[in-house]
């Protein structure tokens, strides 16, 4: 490594020579994810009047999606035990969980353990918060004393993303560009 460390940057610019392994899976690379995919409207799938997401990258492979979570009211959005961790980085506005002392507002990061069951609430005085969220495994969603009432999944974001974009008029193939 010490030699590397001695070279100039100019000439450690040279591409990688060989082909890549075979049957791997293409990057994804979303530009302008921060302002003008946030203003397209028709991007965002809707579970509810109030709430939708814009998914980044829905990884059926591994288990896990990545996507901006937005929601337009105040009040619970859901409880919820999740099955592996989650991340999450708040992009706008703010939100917090019933059972913590701790409120997640823009630029906070957070992470969430596997098993952890919350409920999430978006605070009077919010008119939209987004944030960006990696969920590996999905969620249970519970009634306040743990008995499962429904779950999501990678699974069923994409099924919700593709049934979405068919019924726009972006057609159901338009989810595949987000599938890995």
């Amino acid at each position: 490594m010490s030699s590397v460390l001695k070279r100039k940057p100019d000439e450690l610019a040279v591409p990688y020579q060989l082909p890549q392994v075979p049957f791997m899976s293409p990057d994804i690379v979303h530009l302008g994810v921060l302002d003008k995919w946030l203003e397209d409207d028709k991007l965002w799938v809707p579970m509810t009047e109030t709430v939708s997401f814009k998914p980044l990258l829905l990884c059926a492979s591994q288990g896990y999606y990545v996507n901006l979570l937005r929601v337009r009211q105040s009040g619970v959005l859901s409880r919820h035990r999740h099955t592996g961790p989650v991340h999450a980085i708040v992009l706008k506005g703010r939100w917090y969980y019933l059972e913590h002392e701790w409120v997640a507002e823009e630029g906070s990061y957070a992470h969430e353990p596997a098993g952890e069951t919350h409920t999430l609430f978006v605070p009077e005085g919010v008119d939209e918060m987004i944030t960006w969220f990696h969920v590996t495994g999905g969620y249970t969603y519970v009634d306040p004393q743990g008995v499962a009432v429904g779950y999501e999944d990678v699974f069923t974001k994409i099924e919700a993303a593709r049934k979405y974009y068919e019924e726009s008029g972006l057609g159901a193939d338009y989810v595949k560009q987000f599938i890995r």
